[in-house]
């Protein structure tokens, strides 16, 4: 029985108790007292009358007893109505006035006891009162999610280059092969034209509790694509006419907690997880996930100072096990990896003033493009040795190279046709990225913080990588529009939030301003900001926004990104995101 059914029998047994003890004048009953209840009475209003005629029906008191009984507890209501009306203390008993205790035999009552708990235990069995409400494995679980309406305007302002110059390679890369020598305009980036759109974002996940230190979690989400970089669904896209939205697997990982505790981490993950990485979006969008291995950790120096560290080995892109498959002869694989590490410092300056510094190094592995065996394309579908060296998402921005080196032979008039071209990144990527963040508290609870980041290219080779992208030899004619190579691998941003650290309540808020500098090769543009500039590199300008908290779980924002093309033909976009997102 549960603590509840335990209290009920015990409230039984005390009511049992108090009839035994209770004191009634003897004599006949006041004339305003009920007589004598048959056993096949109607139910009373008084629970011991009905008690009573119960254990008559069951046979457990004789009807004669019954009555005596009943009359005696109608005597004693009386009597204690009598002592309330009159409002003073009862007078002293007269001597001549004989006494006597009515009690139940102890017989009747040990009979009354076993016959309550025997319909308790009966009814506990029916009812399952000692199992739970849930099994014990739901206990592990800790769901949680957040939903998000989104309005984002596109602007474009007069003066953009509208001849074309915006290439998709994603797009090319994506499907088949763009003939270089067709007169026919590759898939380009809308660059003067506005769009609308309603978009929705759905997360759902939760967080696994294994025992011994062990972890798991899982989280669905939902997006137009398999994009790393965003989880956006466009209302009235993928197909419109309200179809349904794809769900995406977007975490799933185990992890083994390791560490001391006291403020201590040393945490190990496996599968797909969160950016382990203290980092901005210019390195990494918000929504990038990772696959693979790696290692978190927090160390206490001082009570004010503390090192943490992240690494790990996380692979970008695996050869298709049947590559080529339209020949029996296979490729070789191109399998692309990143081996990262940080190191940094927590330090609590005042008890007001906190910084955060790290440094990072992302060593790419067989991220840029390859250039191909020389061979003669028929057709599309005639694949070349180093196709999957092309990236499997990009955006835009960096530097891209054709893949295949195409012989000029009678079969494609010596290089006038079926200049077949798949396009890879130019540029090999090893970052080295400072990030720093000070938070000032003095105003508490509104906080001041400084966000900063600083990116350098180590692999960047300007004349090598102009040389592999805007080569004029058997690589085919390029679809570049710029001829003049001048990209860059550096990348910086300086932002300013002023507000609550967290959103808790009704009318929390927070604000912040930004300027971002990112050099066309400084990161790789596949998992970069998804959003300013319409996602990639190459950009600079500005990001002004603010968010208030509706309730403890529902908050709006307002959001506007202005952005320049650094170098290249001219590119100004304006971005206005209005949101709504509930969380829980």
């Amino acid at each position: 029985m549960t603590r509840t059914h335990s209290f009920l029998f015990a409230a039984f047994l005390g009511t049992f108790s108090l009839l035994r003890a209770e004191e009634v004048p003897a004599g006949p009953a006041p004339q305003d007292s009920a007589p004598a209840t048959p056993a096949s009475a109607a139910p009373s209003e008084n629970v011991t009358i009905n008690l009573i005629n119960r254990l008559v029906q069951k046979g457990t008191l004789t009807q004669a007893e019954a009555a005596e009984l009943i009359q005696q507890a109608n005597a004693d209501a009386a009597k204690a109505a009598a002592a309330k009306q009159a409002a003073a203390l009862p007078p002293e008993p007269s001597p001549e006035e004989e006494t006597r205790i009515s009690y139940i035999p102890d017989v009747v009552r040990n009979q009354m006891r076993d016959q309550i708990q025997q319909e308790l235990m009966a009814q506990a069995a029916r009812e399952h009162w000692s199992e739970k409400n849930a099994p014990d494995w739901t206990s592990k679980f800790r769901p949680f999610g957040d939903i998000r309406g989104r309005y984002d305007s596109t602007l474009f302002p007069s003066g953009n280059d509208n001849t074309g110059a915006f290439t998709n390679f994603y797009s090319i890369n994506s499907g088949n092969p763009y003939d270089a020598s067709s007169t026919q305009y590759p898939p380009s980036y809308n660059d003067n034209q506005d769009r609308n759109r309603t978009r929705l974002r759905a997360r759902f996940g939760t967080d696994i509790l294994l025992g011994d230190g062990f972890n798991a979690g899982v989280r669905l989400a939902t997006g137009d694509t398999n994009s790393p970089t965003s989880t956006n669904q466009t209302l009235g896209g993928s197909g419109g006419n309200f179809s349904k939205y794809a769900v995406w697997l977007d975490r799933a990982f185990i992890s083994y907690d390791a560490g001391p505790g006291d403020g201590e981490e040393l945490t190990l993950l496996l599968g797909r997880f969160d950016n382990p990485f203290f980092s901005t979006d210019i390195q990494w969008d918000d929504d990038i996930g990772f696959d693979g291995l790696a290692v978190r950790g927090k160390v206490n120096l001082t009570d004010k100072v503390s090192t943490f560290f992240s690494g790990g080995y996380f692979p970008v892109y695996n050869t298709d096990f049947n590559f080529a498959s339209n020949q029996p002869s296979k490729f070789a694989s191109n399998d692309k990896w990143l081996a990262a590490a940080q190191a940094g410092i927590d330090w609590k300056i005042t008890s007001d003033l906190s910084a955060k510094f790290a440094v990072a190094y992302y060593d790419f592995t067989n991220i840029s493009g390859q250039l191909s065996a020389p061979y003669t394309p028929l057709s599309a579908s005639d694949a070349g040795s180093t196709d999957s060296t092309r990236p499997g998402f990009s955006q835009r921005g960096n530097t891209y190279m054709p893949l295949r080196d195409i012989l000029p032979t009678a079969a494609n008039g010596y290089g006038t046709t079926n200049q077949f071209q798949y396009y890879g990144l130019a540029s090999q990527f090893r970052d080295v990225t400072l990030t720093a963040k000070l938070d000032y508290d003095h105003f508490d609870p509104i906080r001041l913080s400084i966000l900063g980041e600083a990116i350098k290219n180590v692999a960047f080779d300007a004349s090598a990588v102009a040389a592999r992208a805007y080569s004029d030899g058997r690589v085919g004619r390029t679809i570049n529009s710029l001829k003049d190579f001048q990209g860059g691998d550096t990348a910086w941003l300086l932002a300013f939030q002023l507000g609550k650290p967290t959103l808790e309540k009704f009318g929390d808020w927070q604000a912040s301003i930004g300027y971002r500098y990112v050099e066309s090769d400084a990161v790789v543009d596949g998992f970069t900001d998804s959003d300013f500039g319409g996602g990639g590199t190459n950009v600079q300008g500005y990001t002004l926004g603010g968010t208030f908290a509706l309730s403890s779980n529902v908050r709006c924002g307002l959001r506007w990104m202005s952005s320049n093309e650094i170098t290249g033909p001219p590119l100004s976009t304006d971005i206005i995101q209005l949101d709504l997102n509930a969380k829980f």
